[in-house]
């Protein structure tokens, strides 16, 4: 009867435990999918990873993040930075393949707001996990080489240079503090994060 009773408390004991790790890992899920739903990132693609290319892709960069006010104004959602994108999407083209032929170069350039997969990306102290992002996709040429991004919507892009502005004013505007937690903290979440993947991928 005493051991009956000890295996009884230890099965409880087990299973209470596992009740709170399902429970975190739900909640962990969901912070992960509401930091990717509310972000719309930048992502410019060279033409190829030849030094000039690249060079070609930075200056492009320079020039959108120039005109970034008057390309996406102060959206107060991620929807209307999307719309606001969208609508824009030939004066984006138009940009970049200007600043490319004050550089001798004609590649034709290619906009457009699309679902885009990212590696885990990392500037300064934000790391944005890996996953599936709306982004504003700029592509140079062929767009085979390297790329470059960093977050349009939350605005902490900024021109020449810098990708990600560490900005913990704007910071906490938009992002909750478990989504805070996320992008400083990515380490404790990258095992739990692959394993909600995989685990999603299956429904």
């Amino acid at each position: 009867m005493k051991k009956y009773t000890s295996f009884i408390a230890a099965a409880g004991m087990i299973m209470t435990l596992a009740v709170t790790w399902i429970c975190g890992f739900i909640k962990d899920g969901r912070t992960l999918e509401q930091l990717r739903g509310s972000v719309l990132r930048l992502h410019i693609l060279a033409n190829s990873d030849s030094a000039a290319d690249q060079e070609l892709k930075l200056c492009v960069r320079d020039a959108l993040l120039e005109h970034s006010e008057e390309l996406f104004g102060d959206a107060a959602s991620l929807t209307e930075a999307e719309e606001a994108a969208e609508d824009k999407l030939p004066e984006i083209e138009h940009i970049a393949e200007e600043t490319l032929a004050a550089h001798g170069c004609n590649y034709k350039v290619h906009a457009e707001i699309a679902d885009t997969v990212f590696d885990e990306r990392v500037y300064g102290d934000i790391t944005m996990p890996a996953g599936e992002y709306r982004a504003l996709r700029v592509e140079i040429g062929k767009a085979e080489g390297h790329n470059w991004w960093c977050v349009m919507y939350p605005p902490l892009c900024i021109p020449a240079a810098v990708s990600v502005k560490d900005d913990k004013e704007t910071e906490e505007e938009y992002f909750s503090d478990e989504e805070r937690d996320v992008i400083y903290h990515p380490k404790k979440y990258r095992i739990r994060f692959a394993i909600w993947d995989k685990v999603k991928g299956l429904f």
